[in-house]
């Protein structure tokens, strides 16, 4: 059996030079890598007590709604600005040139739900920062958060010191 570093595909100099883009599009176009992705992700979550997951635009759907769905959780989407039809909450963060928007329907998280957060990639953790805030806004409780890939030297989990965060599969660069 595969391990899941072999399914993903590393693109050097992509998209400027010195850098190693981790592409998950490889894993996704095959069955047995996209299974064991979830099957890795879901297992960072076996021994968590928690009621919802949730999950940023767009990769934070295609890992977070198989778990969600599998362990009979509901599913809360985090979109950029704009997207949901519903009121939302809104948190501005960081981006390495200027700043994006993300939010969330009010009603997603229930005061006092346990949450889980999964997404693709850490890099920065700007985003999820974000999400974390968002939650917590609404009286959630982070409870993990999960990542199939992390690349170490961008310090991502600095961000989210104080949480629990596990990665599947980490690169010591960017």
């Amino acid at each position: 059996m595969k391990k899941m570093e072999e399914y993903i595909r590393t693109i050097p100099d992509f998209p400027e030079e010195g850098i190693m883009f981790r592409d998950v599009t490889s894993v996704l176009q095959d069955k047995d890598g996209f299974k064991l992705a979830i099957d890795s992700l879901q297992g960072l979550v076996e021994d968590v007590d928690f009621d919802v997951v949730v999950g940023p635009e767009s990769r934070g759907f295609i890992f977070g709604t198989p778990i969600a769905y599998n362990l009979g959780k509901p599913f809360v989407p985090v979109r950029k600005k704009g997207k949901l039809p519903m009121e939302t909450i809104s948190m501005e963060y960081e981006l390495e040139y200027g700043t994006a928007v993300i939010e969330m329907h009010k009603d997603a998280i229930i005061p006092g739900q346990k949450v889980v957060i999964v997404d693709d990639l850490i890099a920065t953790g700007g985003t999820i920062e974000a999400i974390i805030k968002l939650v917590e806004k609404l009286g959630g409780e982070v409870v993990k958060v999960i990542f199939l890939i992390e690349l170490e030297g961008l310090k991502g989990r600095e961000k989210l010191k104080g949480y629990d965060v596990a990665s599947v599969v980490a690169y010591p660069g960017k």
